[in-house]
């Protein structure tokens, strides 16, 4: 690392200092730029007294799935998978506001029994500062059952872990943010299985297409597409914009639509379905 941040070095020795205090820890790792700082700090902290683990179910993208095996290859770190499905959850079905307090209550509880199991001493999480400034349940259940957050503790927001995450020379330092698939239906509508499949298959297509930064969001059969602004141009080729309109018609949505407000985090956490 360089030293002409001072400030990030500072913040990253005391990452280090965290995790020798805390000894041994579960890190409850997504496969995203948080989540896998907090692994690589770990591990290179602990070795193997860093247990890394990822929850897979219905609302977790099989694109992810495959990200989390080459990142904790690239750190040199084992990995455990479990299952869970929050679908059996009837109060996550709902997807009213405490949608993510129940799935990471499931979360994190199912991670307490492993750490118990393991003796090991703490769960950790991604949380960094950003998110404090959003509305998350998640982190609520997730002070309730004694998850700690090491990049909210020792004051590292997302530029700093971006930043610290290149220079440790992570290989998804840049990579767009990501959250799990029930995120792109709109509070209200209740949640399912065929649902959750359509919009990974959707934005799939998407990804092969070459977006980089994408959401499809189901309005009942209507596909809102959510796009950085700066990919727009993808849909000046006549060939490609026919070909994602097919694919998505095909998937099951009866329309395919683009947001030209351009990709906005969590837009549909105050969307409500039409009565």
């Amino acid at each position: 690392m360089s030293d002409s941040d001072e400030g990030l070095r500072d913040k990253y020795v005391a990452l280090q200092q965290l995790f020798e205090e805390m000894g041994s820890t579960v890190v409850a790792f997504s496969g995203g730029i948080d989540s896998t700082l907090v692994l690589k700090v770990a591990f290179d902290t602990l070795g193997a007294r860093a247990k890394a683990v990822t929850a897979t179910s219905p609302t977790f993208p099989a694109i992810e799935l495959v990200a989390v095996h080459q990142l904790s290859a690239e750190i040199g770190t084992t990995l455990q998978i479990v299952e869970t499905d929050q679908l059996e959850i009837d109060a996550f079905v709902q997807n009213d506001t405490t949608r993510c307090f129940h799935c990471k209550t499931d979360l994190y509880g199912l991670l307490g029994k492993m750490k118990e199991d393991a003796q090991l001493n703490a769960i950790v999480d991604g949380t960094n500062m950003d998110d404090l400034q959003d509305d998350r349940p998640g982190i609520i259940a997730a002070r309730a059952l004694g998850v700690r957050s090491p990049l909210v503790e020792v004051g590292l927001g997302k530029s700093d872990i971006r930043a610290l995450a290149k220079s440790l020379g992570l290989s998804n330092w840049d990579k767009p943010a990501a959250a799990c698939l029930s995120s792109r239906v709109p509070r209200g509508i209740q949640i399912t299985r065929a649902g959750l499949s359509r919009i990974e298959r959707a934005e799939a297509l998407l990804f092969q297409e070459g977006f980089r930064q994408v959401r499809v969001r189901d309005h009942d059969g209507i596909a809102r597409i959510e796009t950085e602004s700066l990919e727009f141009h993808l849909l000046h080729d006549d060939e490609r914009r026919h070909r994602i309109v097919k694919g998505i018609r095909e998937i099951g949505f009866q329309f395919a639509t683009l947001d030209l407000a351009g990709y906005q985090s969590g837009s549909t956490n105050e969307m409500k379905k039409a009565t």
